[in-house]
């Protein structure tokens, strides 16, 4: 099974490609791979005019086309508005062209799932600009990583407040995902030791992840409906609020 992974919801846009468990290729525009925290090492362009080009690198490098693919899947949010429709609307396209089923993922959980040994509560965290983030707690339970609570977008306060609840016992809390980068130095003054960073050198990319947590679905039939799948924003676009 062949699954492509997309992600334009962080700053980073991704795209990797699994076959059976396995990464053959990945690309990774805005940073290096490994930068799931976001350290950003070229100018960000637009995502929807790096997306496909990155689709046809992954594709060539691995000497396959679209017509090899089993699935497809996409971050569906929260993140980047516009990130998130260009990469929503660049996915249903290939999967209506090539008759693909197709799986909306988590951007926080499959953030989440970069972290591959931990076995403690993981926030994956993504900056949501104006001091606040998105953030939600995992856990991992052998292969699979399940979410602790739902997900939400909140002030860097109050999600320090929140990241003290599973602390408060004597756990470590990993925090991972490119908010987790922006934040670095709050959240270690104000947690301290419980506090754990993850090495994001050797991260494979967010769409690596996006593909292998879609595979699974597509393994057991669980795919999205293609008319109603749509991204997952957490709060109001600022011309939403400039209405009201």
């Amino acid at each position: 099974m062949r699954i492509l992974g997309v992600d334009t919801a962080t700053p980073n846009a991704s795209v990797a490609l699994v076959e059976d468990g396995a990464l053959l290729g990945e690309e990774v525009y805005g940073g290096t791979k490994g930068a799931a925290d976001g350290a950003a090492s070229q100018p960000r362009k637009n995502h929807g005019e790096i997306i496909l080009p990155l689709i046809q690198s992954v594709l060539s490098n691995a000497h396959m086309t679209v017509a090899d693919l089993s699935g497809i899947a996409v971050s569906i949010g929260p993140g980047s508005f516009t990130g998130l429709r260009i990469g929503l609307a660049t996915v249903k396209g290939i999967a209506y062209g090539w008759d693909l089923p197709a799986v909306g993922i988590s951007t926080l959980l499959a953030t989440a799932a970069l972290a591959l040994a931990f076995d403690e509560t993981i926030c994956a965290l993504l900056d949501a600009r104006k001091s606040e983030v998105y953030l939600g707690f995992f856990r991992r339970e052998g292969k699979m990583i399940n979410a602790v609570s739902g997900e939400s977008v909140t002030s860097i306060s109050s999600a320090v407040d929140l990241m003290r609840k599973y602390t408060s016992n004597g756990s470590s809390l990993l925090a991972i995902g490119e908010g987790a980068k922006v934040y670095e130095k709050f959240l270690i003054d104000s947690l301290g030791a419980s506090l754990t960073r993850a090495p994001s050198e050797n991260h494979p990319t967010v769409a690596s992840r996006v593909a292998l947590l879609a595979q699974e679905r597509i393994g057991v039939g669980s795919v999205d409906d293609l008319g109603a799948l749509a991204p997952v924003y957490l709060r109001r676009s600022e011309a939403e609020n400039k209405k009201t």
